[in-house]
């Protein structure tokens, strides 16, 4: 596939820069038939955190929204129950369980088979037929990575595309630049066969000369640039737009400014244009904004899943300093067959730290902290996930949204506090939680100083559950643990 460069040698160099530092994960494809990108030039490929060693490794939306896509290029099927809420009551309610079912272009439904779909997730079974409805309906929809949403409304916009019409017909937005090309490339790999049809970012770095006669149908990019591009420089026409995509909506929103950009691009769509609307988590704040932004929509909600700790066995050791924590640990680790297991630290440098003790007592470990790039995070995983390592040290970017079946133990070497230094429920839900999801048995561990005890004691009564004291140096006691 040819690709077209804005700036000259200089943008392409400089293209080529951020293809190096992604290795290829989540720049566009090259040499594809079928659907075009406009290749990125002038874009900083950085997404390093600099934050310093001692301090907390917090967790971003956005990068967590990343990485799930990258360790999740296969469909996830959701343990989560589907409900639909349609605008119209009384309208049949439509499923589907085979892509034929849909009358797709041969073309969209080669493609569809080429990315590996046999048949329709959950997801996509009941999203889908409305989807792709006539006339075109409007969709708010809750949907993790893994569960086929992203080609869901890739396959949307492709259906709805006039190869023939060379203007923006569909705009899809997403919070970073780096989702923006992860959206893409499902768009390059469905669309390979649609002979024609091309593709373009408007994301930072991407420069059009004033006065461009954008021929490209499909646009994706971020709030920011659209907005330039349609209201500035008058790039985009959206009277012509004939679907309209917020991805990652909960994202968005935490965004400061994105809400007010989105929402004056959506006002200035016509009233036939297909609105639809994505986020992984619906808490309140994301309610309102999609309830504003997505008019009459038919609704996608998953039950919410219970993170519960009753199967859960937590003990807690009593430690002077870290050392008395490593030494704990390694009683443990020695004392009771386990699977895999996720170490959980505070900061970056505790991580480090007894990373280096553990490889240097022969221990196969691996390291995810917030200074990696949202690809390097994803190799680790990638390795954890397949036992190539059997112990995971990572900060709190791994404390939500990541899981690993064979994982039975989980360790906190420091309780998860908040600012205040008060403890935070929330994380040590999500943390210990992971061990014992599926009805499954799983055991905690915390590791705390003694003027820590009460924090932890709060964190008790707070769940109403028992974390019993253990005395490391009793190794029938820890061998006698039950899981």
């Amino acid at each position: 596939m040819a690709s077209l460069l804005w700036g000259g040698d200089a943008g392409a160099a400089e293209s080529e820069g951020l293809n190096g530092h992604f290795s290829n994960v989540i720049h566009p494809r090259k040499n594809l038939q079928g659907i075009k990108s406009t290749t990125v030039t002038n874009v900083d490929g950085s997404v390093n955190n600099t934050e310093e060693d001692g301090e907390e490794d917090g967790v971003e939306l956005a990068a967590n929204s990343l990485l799930n896509k990258l360790i999740r290029q296969s469909l996830v099927e959701s343990s989560h129950r589907v409900e639909v809420l349609q605008k119209d009551p009384s309208s049949p309610l439509y499923s589907v369980k085979t892509f034929e079912e849909l009358r797709l272009k041969e073309e969209l439904l080669k493609g569809i088979y080429a990315m590996g779909f046999n048949r329709p997730s959950k997801i996509q079974e009941m999203a889908l037929p409305m989807m792709l409805a006539h006339p075109p309906q409007n969709l708010i929809a809750q949907s993790q990575s893994g569960t086929g949403k992203t080609a869901a409304f890739v396959l949307a916009m492709l259906s709805r595309v006039n190869a023939l019409e060379l203007f923006p017909q569909c705009l899809c937005l997403a919070p970073t630049y780096e989702l923006a090309l992860q959206t893409g490339r499902v768009v390059e790999r469905m669309g390979k066969f649609c002979v024609d049809v091309q593709v373009m970012y408007a994301i930072r770095g991407n420069r059009i000369p004033r006065g461009t006669h954008v021929t490209k149908q499909i646009i994706i990019g971020t709030p920011g640039t659209v907005l330039d591009w349609c209201f500035k420089q008058k790039l985009i026409d959206l009277t012509k737009i004939r679907v309209f995509v917020l991805d990652e909506a909960d994202v968005m929103i935490d965004t400061q400014g994105f809400s007010d950009q989105s929402i004056r691009i959506q006002r200035a769509l016509p009233s036939e244009c297909q609105m639809l609307l994505f986020s992984a988590t619906f808490e309140d704040s994301v309610w309102q904004f999609a309830e504003r932004i997505i008019p009459d929509p038919n609704i996608i909600k998953l039950r919410k899943e219970e993170l519960t700790l009753h199967n859960i066995r937590q003990y807690y050791v009593l430690c002077r300093n870290r050392k008395d924590k490593y030494q704990a640990l390694c009683n443990i680790y020695g004392g009771i067959t386990i699977g895999q297991a996720i170490i959980f630290c505070q900061t970056r440098q505790n991580a480090k730290w007894l990373t280096v003790e553990l490889m240097q007592d022969g221990h196969q470990v691996s390291l995810l902290s917030g200074e990696l790039t949202v690809d390097q995070r994803a190799s680790v995983i990638q390795r954890f996930r397949d036992g190539k390592e059997k112990v995971l040290v990572t900060t709190n970017v791994c404390a939500r949204g990541i899981d690993v079946k064979q994982v039975t133990i989980v360790v906190n070497f420091d309780l998860p506090v908040n600012p205040a230094e008060e403890p935070d429920y929330e994380t040590y839900l999500h943390r210990i939680g992971r061990t014992g999801r599926f009805g499954r048995k799983g055991l905690a561990f915390n590791m705390i100083e003694v003027d820590k005890l009460p924090l932890l004691m709060k964190i008790q009564d707070h769940f109403n559950s028992s974390i019993k004291q253990l005395n490391p140096e009793d190794m029938d006691e820890i061998e006698n643990i039950e899981y």
